[in-house]
């Protein structure tokens, strides 16, 4: 067994391998304070790729926005204990560009319109407002506003891509808009289903995307652009979406599809090769199962059970646990609870108050904004009102006052929020 006198020693201890997580290993990284990230893989591989800022405030009137900065500046108002209304527009700004960059470098574009939302596709036919979309993506945002002669391509192997769906769903708005199935192993009837993350993988592979395009092809007149589920590929998507835009005549572009995501899973690819390069230690998939604070306040963390249970100590600790799927919160027949550090949680005082009676009420339900009540630092506050801990910060989607899937903020409250704690972790050590 390990002892406690043979525990890996660092500056700052990321729990959660999510979005938030990631981001504040990269910006922890470099600022050259070590580093050491725990937990399951993350909420990513659930995530269809985009990039959201801001799309949409106030939830109840449904109201989409062009300019993210402005919805930031109209939430801070109305809703002040929201994580955004921490920081300053710059911060933001400057933390999705140093991701973004970093994406970039380790294989993956992502492409915006500057200051502005785009309107993007979704795998179920509707649009959505968000800010930084992927390369592979790019050409539909353009199709979805000028609405050229489009097809969208099915492939009976992958049931849970409907291009029938999108179609139908655009039809009215959208008249040049045509579907069609094939069935990737030509003529064959399909003897079984097949994941998207295989397909991916197939597509890399010597012929078959050759075999793609060919049966693509014929369906191909009077069509300018095509829209296929986002299956080019695992490592090179881009290198594949431009040769089959090549192979076709005609610009390709890629569709969100149900998880487990691509483009997730490539996210998720991208910051592991590159948070390794950067020296960042992972370890995967422990859990926090105890903790202690020592005199001098640093971390005790203990990973996972005996006889092999491993130990952690760090000067700071960045929360980036997610919520109720990922086990950061986790609800009780009385209460909802932070799981590691026993935090108290911002939520409705009786659980009869967690949702409302319609499903589909547009104010959304009181429960989808628990979580942890912070400082400007994002340091969780106990019940008192102070930080709960020193050098204690939590990041992503288990603050409080936020409702992210609604107002289309998630990616960039994770990323904001990491930045801000990684900054005052920072400062407080010199």
């Amino acid at each position: 067994m390990m002892g406690k006198d043979r525990t890996t020693e660092c500056d700052l201890a990321i729990i959660g391998c999510g979005l938030s997580g990631m981001a504040a290993a990269l910006f922890a990284s470099e600022r050259g304070i070590s580093t050491v990230q725990t937990g399951i893989s993350g909420g990513t591989i659930f995530a269809s790729g985009y990039l959201d800022l801001m799309g949409v405030h106030p939830i109840e009137a449904g109201k989409r926005w062009t300019d993210p900065w402005a919805a930031i500046d109209a939430l801070s108002v109305d809703i002040p204990e929201h994580p955004y209304a921490r920081l300053k527009n710059e911060t933001i700004k400057k933390a999705l560009e140093k991701v973004v960059s970093f994406l970039r470098d380790h294989g993956l574009t992502y492409l915006n319109r500057g200051e502005t939302n785009s309107e993007a596709m979704t795998t179920l036919g509707t649009s959505k407002p968000t800010y930084y979309v992927p390369g592979t993506m790019w050409e539909g945002v353009r199709a979805l506003e000028e609405k050229p002669p489009c097809l969208i391509m099915g492939f009976h192997e992958l049931n849970d891509f409907s291009a029938a769906q999108i179609a139908k769903t655009y039809g009215s708005t959208w008249p040049d808009l045509h579907w069609q199935n094939v069935s990737l192993q030509g003529n064959k009837t399909p003897m079984s289903l097949v994941s998207g993350d295989i397909l991916a993988r197939d597509m890399e592979m010597a012929g078959n995307l050759e075999k793609l395009a060919n049966e693509i092809r014929p369906h191909l007149k009077g069509i300018e652009i095509v829209g296929v589920p986002a299956i080019l590929g695992m490592e090179r998507p881009h290198e594949i979406v431009e040769k089959l835009s090549r192979d076709l005549g005609a610009p390709v572009f890629e569709i969100p599809t149900m998880p487990v995501s691509i483009p997730g899973l490539r996210l998720n690819q991208a910051f592991g090769r590159g948070l390794s390069n950067a020296g960042v230690k992972l370890f995967f998939p422990d859990r926090i199962t105890s903790w202690e604070q020592e005199a001098d306040g640093t971390f005790l963390l203990g990973l996972g059970k005996e006889p092999r249970k491993k130990w952690l100590r760090a000067e700071g600790v960045i929360l980036a646990t997610g919520r109720f799927w990922a086990r950061g919160l986790r609800a009780d027949r009385d209460k909802i609870r932070e799981t590691l550090f026993d935090l108290p949680v911002h939520q409705p005082e009786k659980r009869a108050e967690w949702h409302r009676e319609d499903f589909l009420d547009l104010r959304g339900h009181p429960v989808n904004q628990a979580g942890l009540n912070v400082d400007d630092q994002f340091r969780p506050l106990h019940g008192a009102g102070g930080p709960a801990f020193e050098r204690l910060f939590a990041v992503g989607s288990i603050l409080a006052h936020q409702d992210w899937m609604r107002m289309k903020c998630g990616s960039g409250v994770a990323i904001s929020s990491a930045y801000a704690a990684v900054e005052a972790f920072s400062n407080m050590r010199g």
